[in-house]
């Protein structure tokens, strides 16, 4: 097992004391947007224990099929197929989506040929790979994602005056199907049709009057009212509308496939993706901005959001399965009646993280103790694992 360090990101729209108050350390004085545990080559975990540069992208790299397995190694190549995150966002993070890996492989190239450098700012593929992505809640965690269904959408703009709102109305009411909807999306954010500040101020003092009389959704209109606070004139205020609201209680987990159009507003969670930073923004960030290509990769079908149900194994680990081959996530609570270890799910490489506790780790070839804070990442060719002790573990692995 090889200790490792998470790589944190300052991101503005991040909790300046979440992350650090849940892991129990000093807070850096700046935001701790994020909190990355992997081999991607923008963040690649440190190795704890290890002096000098080497890190875990190199370590994995060094052995692929000892560190990876043979089949994992055999279907991702030499690096983890996935990336563990905490995030703690503070304020609304940017309306984006993910592209599928067809798309990300194609403009990757396209880029690449094009050469704009890997780390300009207005470059929008740093990678090959798609990025579907779940969400567990650690604290209530407000989101936003996917689209609502067209008559629910419309009649949420029905009671608006703004000639915006009503304009929208129309459309959806003209055509309450997929490509109402992608008219809709479309008018807001497209360069040449996309609404000024001042008609998107009119949509969101419209929605504060309505809070304060009668609203057919108070949850809709207090997020136009929190977005416009945070990015005012941003026609992402008015977006928010055709989109579904979220709710996640600590437990709860949301799953974001590529063409899913989201917005994580705020709360604490474990996110884990795939091994992508691919991230196309249209609106509610100070970031680069590429609509058009956003506008391609957006499914615009009307869903529910997706929630995964987990599968409980030995009544102590809570598994979710998302419906890719990339990652699946395990959370278990251990509290200490096990005193013969109990198995831990998954196989392959793993990476667990300790979130409160103490829990003593056994694998066929080595252990160690993980108490707050502390991460491993467990090798493939070191077999089943087993848990002993008090506390709570996140473990991310490959299906």
């Amino acid at each position: 097992m090889q200790r490792i360090r998470g790589v944190a990101r300052d991101y503005a729209w991040g909790s300046v004391d979440a992350i650090p108050s849940l892991l129990q350390t000093e807070p850096p004085g700046g935001p701790v947007a994020e909190l990355w545990f992997g081999t991607h080559p923008d963040g690649p975990a440190s190795l704890a224990d290890v002096d000098g540069d080497v890190d875990l992208r190199t370590h994995v790299a060094a052995d692929p099929v000892g560190a990876l397995g043979e089949d994992v190694a055999a279907r991702f190549g030499a690096q983890l197929p996935y990336l563990l995150k905490l995030i703690a966002p503070a304020q609304p993070l940017s309306l984006q989506v993910h592209p599928t890996r067809e798309r990300a492989q194609e403009r990757f190239v396209a880029e690449n040929a094009a050469g704009i450098p890997f780390d300009a700012p207005h470059r929008n593929y740093r990678d090959a790979n798609h990025k579907p992505e779940l969400v567990y809640a650690l604290t209530t965690f407000q989101a936003m994602c996917g689209f609502r269904a067209p008559r629910r959408a419309a009649e949420l703009l029905a009671g608006l005056d703004p000639p915006l709102a009503q304009h929208l109305h129309a459309m959806l009411r003209a055509a309450p199907t997929a490509d109402g909807v992608r008219a809709a999306f479309t008018y807001l954010l497209d360069t040449t049709t996309r609404p000024s500040p001042e008609q998107v101020h009119a949509v969101a003092d419209a929605c504060a009057r309505r809070l304060a009389d009668w609203s057919p959704s108070p949850r809709a209109d207090e997020t136009v009212v929190h977005l416009a606070e945070s990015y005012p004139g941003d026609p992402g205020v008015v977006v928010s509308l055709l989109l579904n609201p979220v709710t996640l209680q600590p437990g709860d987990a949301l799953f974001v496939p590529a063409g899913g159009v989201h917005a994580y507003l705020s709360g604490l969670g474990v996110e884990i993706m795939a091994a992508s930073d691919n991230v196309l923004r249209a609106g509610l960030t100070p970031k680069h901005v590429d609509v058009a290509e956003m506008l391609e990769c957006v499914d615009y079908v009307a869903a529910p959001p997706i929630r995964i149900a987990p599968e409980t194994f030995h009544g102590a680990t809570h598994m979710f399965y998302a419906p890719v081959e990339d990652f699946e996530l395990a959370v278990t609570t251990l509290d200490g009646a096990d005193c013969h270890g109990l198995p831990l799910p998954g196989r392959g490489p793993r990476i667990l993280l300790c979130l409160d506790g103490r829990i003593e780790l056994e694998s066929e070839h080595d252990s160690t103790v993980l108490t707050c804070g502390d991460a491993v990442f467990v090798r493939a060719d070191e077999g089943h694992l087993h848990g002993h002790g008090s506390g709570t573990l996140v473990q991310a692995d490959v299906p």
